[in-house]
């Protein structure tokens, strides 16, 4: 579902991806690890449309996402794809069904729509008796699955994770990765990880580790 061909990404004169070739199917619970400095999450974050390679090509679900224009790449991302990151940014000002429900406003679903869908997300996640609560007034693991239910209230095609049990305690780290899982074994949910938790990659299905800027 997901392919990328011969990625190259520079920074001034750091050289930081070498001509990645990927590929994911859908259902696919993939890490990808190596030390800081990699170029995973750089890797990650063009494979999610948040940043552009300076050279090859990137295609999600037959889309050819690479040349796609501004207006056109966001409104892809929004329908498509997913992000889970180690710090949850959620807006503090809102509460936990209105953080779920942001991704559905802009793209334009009907409000009663929009609500009853975060409340089944957060539900399912465990969470229907914070819908109402603000993000200080949840704990860590609470704002993490918060994020999960954001993440997945357009229906996306994959979910891109950047470190999401980095910041969380042992417990709920347990618990988000067992949430991973559940949410691929009923729903096919794909789901990319970039993540240092040793833990988490040897339960995927595949482990890719990258070195100076390629897949070993």
């Amino acid at each position: 579902m997901i392919k990328g061909s011969n990625i190259h990404k520079s920074y001034d004169n750091l050289h930081v991806l070498k001509g990645v070739d990927i590929e994911i199917g859908k259902g696919e619970v993939v890490s990808i690890v190596g030390k800081s400095g990699a170029g995973k999450s750089t890797l990650l974050h063009i494979l999610g449309t948040l940043d552009r390679a300076d050279e090859g090509t990137v295609s999600i679900n037959g889309t050819e996402i690479t040349g796609l224009s501004g207006r056109r790449l966001s409104e892809f991302r929004n329908r498509n794809i997913g992000f889970v990151f180690q710090f949850h940014h959620l807006l503090p000002e809102f509460t936990a069904l209105e953080n779920v429900c942001i991704p559905a406003f802009i793209a334009k679903t009907p409000e009663v729509q929009a609500r009853k869908r975060a409340a089944e997300l957060l539900d399912y996640l465990g969470l229907s008796e914070r819908i109402t609560h603000k993000p200080g007034e949840l704990s860590g693991g609470e704002q993490q699955r918060v994020a999960v239910a954001r993440a997945l209230i357009n229906s996306p095609l994959v979910v891109f994770a950047d470190e999401p049990s980095g910041n969380l305690d042992t417990v709920s780290s347990q618990e988000l990765h067992q949430l991973i899982f559940q949410l691929r074994k009923e729903f096919n949910q794909t789901f990319v990880i970039v993540t240092h938790n040793q833990e988490l990659a040897a339960m995927s299905d595949r482990r890719l580790e990258m070195k100076d800027g390629n897949f070993i």
